[in-house]
């Protein structure tokens, strides 16, 4: 395994001279080594937004991990997950990693741990670093290797911002460079002697798959010296091994630990071409055996299940001969887990975007499809969703057709039955004067149907002709009617979110008030998860004394229910204001009316009366977070108000009341806990940033202040909650 013997020493990685890629690569070496994992790699953004790719891998055969080497940021996978979060993602067993991202264990069901932590400077957020290592069943990962691994992400972290400072990459693009390992050596001369009185073939292996010692036997079965073998990867110097049928028994055996049996054929037309495979790991390396075999005794011991007996009646050459029809490319790699991880996938989809793209990430390498289009039904037409891959306004001819058209797009949603053209050809011929977006390829029509109703239909493309067969159509087919049903509930869910939103953009104040002495500006960012709408609201009231009312809530929970309940607080709120209340009394008040109108649901809320002209202010609070209070010299503060419970919890609480001053120049600040939490960072952490950025931003336009202390939420991708802010300014009146 490749090593680094210091911080400074990076390991051979030829392939890729650049700096940005030595410096991955000794990174992960180092983690590697540091919690004692038997493989690492490093993802990293890439020049297409929301794609990760792996740049650098070491200890594991890198072509095993093909499926792998590129992951879409909102995908339910560890390395996204890590990404999207900010947080280091640890996984000590295969149990751990089923509950938490089955998606992973799917096409990995083998037993081992993972460690995934974020590579991160400040807000630039690089990629994430990845160890393998041997699982530690219901036992956590350690602290002690927490902080290894965290130190090692920092280190790289400052290593990348360095590299960008002088000018280097540190997006990736293309393969993953794998870092090699020391060549093998070929053991002591005794045992290669006891070696080659075997009469089986023998051969080593390290970590990496590099063939190290091959006996006597094994020159002579595969009829190659060792000096020809010796150094290179095993399925360079023996290619039939590389086919896709056996990826999974090499993954098992490498990473498992446990031994693998397979039959395996040399060639088709190959004299005595079955061989019997055998895989004993080891923490060094791997020793496979060789054995001749006219037909083979046993299925592959695989998670396909037990052994076949030697008596079975399996016609597993028929079997193979399909896998030799297959055709061994590296998306065809990956078929294998395609579909169940686009089953797995579509069930985190809420939308009817984030299932197209699922679609586009999945079901098009799976097959080697380059074109996909959606269509949705709506009204008897056709209306098109989702496009990837074809002419840009190619299918613009074709969007809002009606069910009585003769497309193959519209009549495969009629009749219910899937249609394939194995080309152009067979498509013109089919359909005479039908526009084609090409003259070579193939296209599959898919109708999409949930529950007997028609959803619309999906077209997938493909470069070259290709046959479709038996087990393609039905696998299609199958997987057409999930992406149906999963399309069927995010169009609900639209419909909902589209409802919610335009609740809470009715019940959310469209302006604010202008007031002599007194500026206020409010901002309002939707979360980015789930529903993208909550029960966060805030207010300006001019009350019917002369004074100024400023609120801020934040009702529990997101969508409908949380907008309505949102705006009956409101409504409240301003009832209580303008009868002249106090703020104890409107804060008891709308207290009383949540628990009458919705027993179980809550909220937090804060209540401040300001007088233009003298600048007194009397406020209470309801389980809310503490206002901040900038002085006109720059001096920021987090205000000690006096408080309790949050609304909806105790129908007899008393909210006491606090009462301070505003000077001319001081800005007031009320927030709800969106703009100041981030999933596992403790809420004062979040606090003290905003009360930093406060103090540094100008006082003056208060728009600008409300953008700047807003703007780095707002730019940030996965945002759980949604934000309210509204900001109060003294400009005049009583010094």
């Amino acid at each position: 395994m490749a090593r680094a013997d210091d911080a400074g020493a990076a390991p051979d990685t030829t392939d890729a001279p650049d700096a940005t890629a030595q410096v991955l690569a000794r990174a992960a070496v180092n983690a590697m080594e540091a919690v004692g994992g038997y493989a690492a790699g490093v993802y990293l953004r890439s020049p297409t937004t929301g794609l990760l790719l792996m740049a650098v891998f070491t200890g594991l055969p890198l072509q095993l991990f093909r499926p792998w080497w590129r992951m879409q940021v909102n995908r339910p996978y560890p390395v996204a997950e890590a990404y999207r979060s900010g947080q280091a993602v640890h996984l000590p067993d295969a149990e751990s990693a089923m509950r938490r991202f089955p998606q992973l264990t799917a096409g990995l069901p083998f037993p081992f741990g993972s460690l995934y932590e974020p590579v991160t400077a400040g807000t630039e957020r690089f990629g994430v670093l990845v160890v393998l290592r041997e699982a530690t069943p219901g036992i956590p990962v350690g602290t002690a290797d927490r902080e290894r691994l965290r130190g090692a992400a920092e280190q790289l972290a400052a290593d990348l911002t360095a590299l960008a400072a002088a000018g280097a990459r540190t997006l990736w693009e293309g393969d993953p460079v794998g870092v090699p390992a020391p060549p093998p050596e070929a053991g002591a001369e005794g045992a290669r002697r006891a070696a080659d009185r075997l009469a089986q073939a023998v051969l080593s292996l390290d970590r990496e798959g590099r063939i190290g010692y091959v006996n006597t036997a094994a020159e002579d079965l595969l009829g190659v010296d060792g000096p020809h073998l010796r150094g290179r990867l095993l399925w360079e110097a023996l290619p039939w091994l590389g086919h896709p049928a056996y990826e999974d028994h090499f993954r098992a055996g490498f990473m498992s630990g446990e031994p693998v049996h397979f039959p395996a054929r040399r060639g088709r037309h190959a004299p005595g071409q079955w061989l019997s495979v055998d895989l004993y790991p080891a923490a060094d390396g791997v020793t496979l055996t060789l054995g001749t075999s006219a037909k083979p005794a046993y299925a592959p011991e695989s998670r396909a299940g037990p052994d076949v007996g030697a008596d079975a009646d399996v016609d597993v050459d028929a079997d193979m001969d399909a896998y030799e029809d297959l055709d061994a490319s590296a998306d065809e790699a990956s078929a294998l887990y395609r579909p169940v991880a686009l089953a797995i996938a579509l069930t985190e989809a809420v939308t009817a975007r984030q299932v197209s793209a699922v679609v586009t990430e999945e079901l098009l390498p799976a097959f080697g499809g380059r074109q996909l289009a959606i269509y949705l039904l709506d009204e008897r037409h056709l209306h098109l969703a989702w496009e990837i891959g074809f002419p840009q306004g190619f299918l613009d001819r074709f969007d809002g057709v009606s069910l009585d058209v003769r497309l193959p797009g519209v009549e495969t949603l009629t009749t219910g039955r899937p249609m394939f053209f194995e080309s152009m050809q067979h498509l013109a011929a089919a359909y005479p004067g039908i526009p084609l977006d090409a003259d070579v390829g193939a296209r599959a029509f898919l109708p999409l149907i949930a529950s007997g109703r028609p959803v619309g239909s999906c077209i997938l493309g493909f470069d070259s002709p290709r046959g479709f067969s038996p087990e393609d159509r039905t696998v299609l087919t199958a997987l057409a009617g999930l992406i149906a049903q999963a399309l069927a509930r995010a169009r609900r869910y639209d419909s909902e979110v589209e409802l919610a939103r335009g609740l809470q953009s009715a019940l959310l104040p469209h302006r604010l008030p202008v007031r002599e002495h007194v500026d206020t500006v409010g901002r309002y960012l939707p979360g980015t998860q789930g529903m993208e709408v909550g029960g966060d609201w805030y207010d300006v009231v001019e009350t019917g004394t002369g004074l100024l009312a400023l609120v801020i809530g934040d009702v529990q929970g997101h969508g409908v229910a949380a907008a309505a309940t949102m705006g009956q607080l409101r409504s409240a709120v301003r009832a209580f204001a303008l009868s002249g209340s106090t703020p104890a009394q409107v804060v008891s008040g709308t207290n009383q009316l949540l628990i009458d109108l919705d027993p179980g649901q809550f909220a937090s809320c804060c209540y401040m009366l300001l007088d233009p002209a003298s600048g007194s202010v009397t406020a209470a609070r309801a389980g809310h977070p503490q206002p901040l209070l900038r002085h006109p010299d720059g001096r920021t503060e987090v205000l000690d108000l006096a408080g309790g419970v949050v609304l909806g919890i105790d129908l007899e609480a008393s909210y006491p009341v606090t009462e301070l001053r505003l000077t001319t120049g001081s800005v007031l600040a009320l927030y709800t806990d969106g703009l100041v939490e981030k999933p596992g960072l403790d809420i004062d952490v979040g606090v003290e940033r905003l009360r930093t950025a406060l103090a540094a931003a100008r006082p003056s336009p208060l728009t600008e202040t409300a953008d700047r202390l807003i703007s780095e939420a707002g730019n940030t991708a996965d945002r759980p909650d949604d934000i309210a802010l509204l900001l109060a300014s003294r400009t005049g009146g009583d010094p």
